[in-house]
């Protein structure tokens, strides 16, 4: 795909948006259901994945884990929006490795101690680029890939988190 593909492709919708704004309130969802040997099956809509425990918190390593997950999903959309950037910019990438990593300390998500935080301690987010592109070119491709990347734009800047539960049979 060229820019001017995608300036075709997304020109409609932009258009649409301003229009009529709330069209572009989209609501995605994620369901799973509870499996067995300390599972969780989610549909992702493309194939199921079954998450697990990691093995640092007694997992057997067969099943995803979710921090994992997390990771994967912060390197796909980075990825896709880095891609998209550097089409909407003219810029060629002959190539693109995007890396995540993260410190957690599993002292905290087993309750060994209550002083560490659950969760990620650090994101490090890395792209190796296979470009002829400028410095200020490569600046620029960077600060639009932060800026509209989801995921990662909902990491620095949490969302409201409503946790709500039913009893559906007793």
């Amino acid at each position: 795909m060229n820019a001017d593909e995608l300036r075709s492709l997304q020109a409609p919708l932009k258009a649409q948006y301003r229009e009529h704004p709330k069209t572009a309130l989209v609501t995605l969802r994620a369901e799973g259901r509870i499996g067995e040997n300390l599972t969780c099956k989610i549909e992702t809509g493309k194939a199921r994945v079954e998450a697990g425990l990691h093995p640092a918190t007694g997992g057997d390593g067969e099943s995803a884990c979710s921090a994992d997950m997390l990771l994967e999903a912060l390197v796909g959309c980075a990825g896709v929006t880095l891609n998209a950037v550097a089409t909407a910019l003219n810029i060629s990438l002959r190539d693109a490795t995007i890396r995540a990593e993260g410190d957690l300390d599993f002292r905290g998500t087993l309750g060994v101690s209550k002083d560490l935080p659950v969760g990620f301690k650090e994101i490090r987010l890395n792209f190796d680029l296979d470009t002829d592109a400028s410095e200020e070119q490569l600046a620029t491709l960077l600060r639009l890939t932060e800026r509209y990347c989801v995921v990662y734009q909902t990491l620095i800047h949490p969302a409201n988190i409503s946790v709500l539960h039913r009893v559906i049979s007793r």
